[in-house]
Order: structure tokens, then sequence, then C-alpha cells
């Protein structure tokens, strides 16, 4: 990709800048120095996207298409990322400050993700059912919602596009596509190649610009059949109420402060990798993060004792560097909002048992990195507690028996994830079902699979991304009604 170039939008098949001219600068969060130029778009190039992709799903040739022509169509843009996946990612690595190792397994999970539903495509999306009347032959079939609005958020550019682009296009939708602002640059190239690979003009459309503009215009567009939205709960708070002019269909993927619990039984070892894993991975910038470490009383010490010192030694660099295993914040407000839970984590009397600052200097330069960070000895009310940071930061709450476990673990508005180690299968199993989250693991943290769902309980969210349940959402269900035997039922008398 030619950062030199201002980033255009795409729309109705052709790259476009912004009615207003206006342009926002792409910082590298790890130099703290510009990396690109990208047009700023506003309410009205919003209208225009919204207006290609309803002209494509009404008139085009999109919905003409066979599923199976869909599905090809997929398949061929799959290898297309495929064939430039270095590309990718060192696009995701410069923009978001992932370390290289990150983002390289982010394109492969997107090349699955879409070769997934490239197959889904044309599977069976219906049923047939008996019903009390002999002569009626009852079905469903899926279809289409229609125009869709798909908004992403910065810390997977690359993944989220592929978790909502997927199933969207294979189900037969249009699409206005919105990334993040301060991390559009892979959405860009990947709209180079959507056009490379043939879609129909207006069929998938890129809007760049402010979610706050961009993204509310296509919540509260009245051509606008569904909105899928990954990204803050306060966020997902407006989207719903801007959605509801037109009723129309919602996907929220949220927030979330997941418990991963570990009882005493557990391995050592395998206790303080997983609980590094869970929260320092993509620098805690994720979703579904084990935040909230619940650690059995009987271990306590001895975890974070293994903890502190694993965590220590966590080689915090650019993500260009070789060995970088955890890199900068995504930017500068991001980084100084980490800061202030830190300080807050501090002021309420957690204690800090590693990490706890900004990196600066050396390798390290005018970047946004901040330091593995681990509090003990915390509890409930305490805001590092129950509120989501989306930075590494790990809080650590200490428990005896499965009930405290519990209640600790479902002690949070949020119910995304969660995790239970355990030597002891039943009992994990038992904890597990007892958790308030939509995604579980037992002894593992964070895998993540095209095939399952993905999605949360409470405050965490509507809906599920992935799995067949993912090409569900972006579908409506009819119900089809045959009349085996035509004729007059005679209701009314008839009378000559």
């Amino acid at each position: 990709m030619d950062f030199s170039k201002i980033g255009f939008m795409y729309i109705d098949g052709q790259w476009t800048p912004s009615l207003s001219g206006e342009t926002f600068t792409v910082i590298n969060p790890a130099t703290a120095e510009p990396l690109a130029i990208v047009t700023r778009g506003g309410v009205e190039d919003t209208r225009k996207a919204i207006t290609a992709a309803r002209r494509a799903f009404d008139e085009g040739p999109w919905p003409e298409m066979t599923a199976a022509e869909r599905g090809a169509l997929l398949y061929e843009f799959a290898n297309l990322i495929e064939a430039n996946a270095e590309e990718f990612a060192m696009i995701d690595t410069l923009n978001n400050g992932k370390p290289l190792r990150d983002s390289t397994y982010d394109v492969s999970d997107s090349v699955s993700c879409f070769r997934y539903y490239a197959g889904l495509a044309n599977k069976p999306m219906g049923q047939t059912y008996s019903v009390t009347d002999p002569t009626i032959q009852a079905m469903t079939v899926r279809e289409a919602v229609g125009v869709c609005g798909l908004i992403t958020p910065w810390n997977y550019p690359l993944m989220m596009a592929a978790w909502k682009l997927a199933p969207a296009l294979a189900a037969g939708n249009t699409v206005v596509f919105k990334p993040a602002e301060i991390t559009p640059l892979s959405s860009i190239r990947l709209f180079e190649l959507i056009e490379q690979a043939g879609f129909p003009a207006g069929v998938a459309n890129l809007v760049l610009g402010p979610g706050s503009v961009c993204g509310n215009e296509i919540a509260e567009s009245m051509d606008v059949d569904m909105v899928a939205f990954t990204g803050g709960t306060e966020t997902g708070r407006s989207i719903m109420r801007a959605a509801a002019g037109n009723i129309k269909k919602i996907g929220l993927e949220l927030g979330g402060k997941s418990p991963n619990v570990i009882f005493g039984d557990t391995d050592i070892e395998t206790a303080v990798d997983f609980a590094l894993f869970g929260i320092f991975c993509n620098q805690g910038e994720v979703c579904s993060a084990g935040s909230r470490l619940i650690l059995e009383d009987t271990i306590y010490d001895q975890v974070l004792e293994g903890i502190a010192k694993r965590a220590a030694k966590i080689n915090v660099a650019p993500g260009t560097e070789p060995g970088a295993e955890m890199g900068p914040l995504v930017s500068e407000a991001h980084m100084k909002t980490v800061l202030d839970y830190i300080q807050a984590g501090i002021d309420e009397g957690a204690r800090l048992i590693c990490g706890g600052h900004r990196l600066t200097g050396g390798k390290y330069g005018k970047g946004y990195f901040v330091e593995p960070t681990v509090f003990a000895d915390c509890t409930p009310e305490m805001k590092i507690v129950r509120e989501e940071i989306f930075g590494p930061v790990l809080v650590v709450q200490k428990f005896h028996g499965e009930d405290e476990a519990v209640a600790l673990a479902n002690n949070t508005v949020y119910g995304l994830a969660g995790g239970v180690f355990s030597g002891d299968t039943a009992k994990a199993l038992r904890v597990v079902k007892k958790l308030r989250a939509g995604i579980t693991w037992v002894n593992h943290y964070q895998p993540t699979f095209a095939e399952a769902p993905w999605g949360g309980y409470k405050q965490s969210g509507i809906g599920r991304e992935l799995g067949t349940y993912g090409l569900e959402e972006y579908t409506e269900v009819k119900q089809i009604n045959i009349n085996l035997k035509p004729g007059p039922v005679y209701w009314f008398e008839k009378k000559d």
C-alpha cells in the first residue's frame, strides 16, 4: 500500500474523496509520527454510500446471483487476501501497533473466515415442517436482510472487517462498511481487492470518517435495514437509540470485563501462562480479555509471584521489531485513559505488583507504550475491577470455594467471556455452566474459531458473530405455506 497517496473512500464502485475535501492524518502508535493521510467523510458521503447499497440491493445483479456464485466470489476474494498476507500484516502492525507476529495470525484468521462463509453460502438455510392442515406444505427460507451498515473497532482492523463482511455478503446483502477512524488502512487495501475480485458496483461500499458522524448516519438512516457494530458499550447504546427510527435489525458486540477463574488444583505454570496470555495478548486491547483474574486462596501467592516475574520479562517493543511480544497502545488518547485507570487503582488501594508506567526513551521514543501491569488484592467495588480498561492491566481477586468463585465472576454488568482452570474437569464444567457469559473456555483462554458463535450476555451485546449463528444474523426468516389442493374454502356461505 502506498502511504504517500491519500486514502479514498470506495462508493458505488468508484474511489472518491469526501465532498468536503477534509482529510485525517493516521498516526503510527509506535513512533507517534504521521503514517498516512486519508479522506474524512461526512453525512453526505455516507448517504451516497447508503444510496448506492440500496440501489445495488433493490435493482442490481447481486440479488439475482446464486448462492454458489456469491460463494465463488468470496473464495476468490479470500485468495487475493492470502496472496497479499505479508502486506496486510505490516499495514495492521504500523497502523494499530500490535506485533507483526499477532498481525500475521490476524491475516490468516481473516482468510479462514472468508473461506468459511464462502463455503456456507450455498448450504441449507430453512426448514420444512408438518402443520395441522394436511393440504398445506409448510416451510421457511432465509433471505438477505438488505442494506447492512457494518461498523468495526480499531483493535483488530482486518479481522473485524472479515467477521462482518464475510457473513453479510455470503447471505446476499449489500453493505456500507465503516472502519474505526484511526485504523482505516487495511480496510482501504481490502476494498482494493474487493474491486479486483469483481464485486458489482454498490455491493460493498467503504466510508471513512468519525463514528459520531458517519456511524450515526448509518444507524439513523431509514434506508439501512441492519446495523452491526463492534465497540464500546456506550456507543452501542447510542446505536440502539439511533436504530429505533425504522426498527432496523441490530447486532452489537460490546465491552467485557471477563473473569479468568483458576482453582488450586491447576498446574502452576499453566495458571501463570494463561493469566498472562489472557490479558497481555494484543496489549490487552481485546474485548474478551481475561482482565479479572480470580485465584483460589491456596495458590494465590504462588501464582502472583510467577505472574510478576514473567510479566516483567515481556518484550514490549515496536511491532516491527523482531521478537516483539507486546506493542504500543493504539493512540495517545487511549494510552492516557489506561494510565488514568492505573492511577485510579493505586488511589483505591490495590497492590501494584508490577508495571504501572509509560515506557519512553530509547526504542520507545514518543510511542504509546505502557508496561504490563498487575494489581493484586482487588475488591469488587474498585473502579479497575468494575470498568473495562482495554489495556495491559490485570486485576486479581482471591476466592475460597466454588460458590465464591462464581459470585465474583458474575459480579459485573458484562457477560462476554470467561475461563475456568481446574484439574477436576467436572468442577470446571459446573462453574462454566454457572458463568453468565456467551464465550467460555475450560483449561484454556482466548482461542477463537470461525465455526463457533461469538457474543455475550448482559451489557456485552446482542446477537452472535461467526459460525452458522453469524450468518443467520444477516438474514430474515420467511414462512411459506403452499396449498396442495387449491380451491374455495367457502368460509362465507355462497349465496346465489
